[in-house]
């Protein structure tokens, strides 16, 4: 860089005389700025010459090379070895396709004869001083036992660091006791993820997508990292592409649906319903905001009956609102709810829903649903891909 020499400074207007001893002469000082061990670039210098000394700023170029440390995790994505239970095999398969970088690898599900688990972990020499990742389900009590065998097992390879993802937390309803003798089985299920053994990289990451209650966070122990989610950012990129997308209303089922997602979901008008109680009935009715004429989008983070999500829909439909869709992330749907679910056939938000949309967390109801009307799965693949690489 070459040379810069500030100029020698102007008299005072005031001064008739020139005082040596007060006022010396200033020596041309010369300033050398050099950069070592980078490629030429293109610097910007600011001279501001009305202070006293004179301050030069460089201004580095607009170029990835500052951006470069922050940016180094998405430019080189490390290798992960993503085993995954049966029946997340086609969510791990659209998880591989959205990154070069993820390797499935397979784990043999086999039974003894009395019933328990027959496990066995294909080429496990081959993951050590790897990145290992499992995609886990845990969709029935009966699953969890042999799944939690392989997370246990995984980390204890030699593994250079270590990823649970479990798409949807299920014992998430099940964080309060009300009486004396109810069990939190959330709270218990989160102390069994936290004792996961410490691979060689550290504490295992536990990525779950829209845990039901926010405070179970809290259930977890220092052991484990983990990871919290939400599915909604696929609901807004959805609700762009809908021809009547600057028709949009969100509604939400009552005030806990709020406190979660009314911050991702702001710029958008809204509605509040509640549920009172009338007698021996709970009736849903609407707290605030006002559904006429709109596109209502009912946003929870999962279904069970869907009792509470018809009501929504009926009471918004008296109330004008021109289509109602719901999205959940989670569909849980036991004994086949998801049926309960009609298709409006061309806007009567009195009869059926627009939309329904829902993630494919629960893989057994992603099956069931499939080209259903109103049904629409929103993959979550490539929001596990990218916090994989966290």
């Amino acid at each position: 860089m070459s040379a810069i020499s500030p100029s020698p400074p102007f008299p005072s207007s005031s001064s008739k005389t020139t005082d040596k001893t007060l006022n010396p002469p200033r020596s041309k000082n010369r300033i050398h700025c050099e950069l070592r061990n980078t490629p030429p670039q293109k610097w910007t210098i600011d001279c501001v010459s009305s202070t006293d000394p004179i301050h030069i700023i460089l201004k580095p170029p607009n170029s990835t090379l500052m951006a470069s440390p922050l940016n180094s995790s998405l430019k080189n994505p490390k290798s992960v070895c993503l085993f995954y239970c049966s029946e997340m095999k086609d969510l791990a398969e659209r998880i591989a396709f959205e990154s070069d970088a993820i390797e499935l690898r397979s784990i043999s599900w086999r039974k003894f004869e009395d019933g328990f688990p027959n496990l066995f972990i294909s080429n496990a020499q081959g993951v050590r001083g790897q990145h290992a990742a499992f995609l886990a389900s845990f969709s029935s009590p009966g699953v969890i036992f042999e799944q939690l065998s392989i997370i246990y097992a995984l980390p204890k390879l030699f593994v250079t660091s270590f990823t649970v993802i479990l798409p949807f937390f299920p014992t998430g309803t099940s964080e309060r006791m009300e009486d004396e003798g109810d069990v939190a089985t959330a709270f218990t299920l989160a102390r069994i993820l936290s004792n996961i053994p410490i691979c060689r990289g550290g504490p295992t990451s536990l990525v779950i997508f829209d845990i039901h209650a926010l405070q179970e966070r809290f259930y977890f122990g220092d052991n484990i990292l983990p990871c919290f989610e939400s599915g909604v950012p696929l609901l807004l990129n959805r609700l762009q592409q809908l021809p009547d997308s600057d028709n949009i209303t969100i509604a939400f089922p009552d005030d806990g649906a709020w406190k979660r997602f009314h911050k991702q979901l702001q710029h958008f008008p809204m509605v509040v319903c509640a549920k009172v109680r009338e007698g021996d009935q709970r009736i849903v009715r609407i707290k605030e905001g006002d559904p006429k004429g709109r596109h209502v989008v009912i946003v929870d983070d999962l279904v069970q009956s869907g009792g509470t999500l018809i009501e929504c829909q009926k009471v918004l439909a008296k109330h004008g609102a021109a289509k109602v869709s719901a999205y959940v992330t989670h569909g849980i749907f036991p004994n086949k709810s998801w049926e309960r679910f009609k298709h409006d056939k061309g806007g009567n938000p009195g009869t059926g829903m627009t939309y329904f949309w829902i993630t494919d967390s629960c893989p057994e109801t992603v099956k069931q649903v499939k080209n259903k009307a109103p049904f629409e799965v929103l993959s979550l693949a490539a929001a596990i891909a990218s916090a994989i690489q966290i």
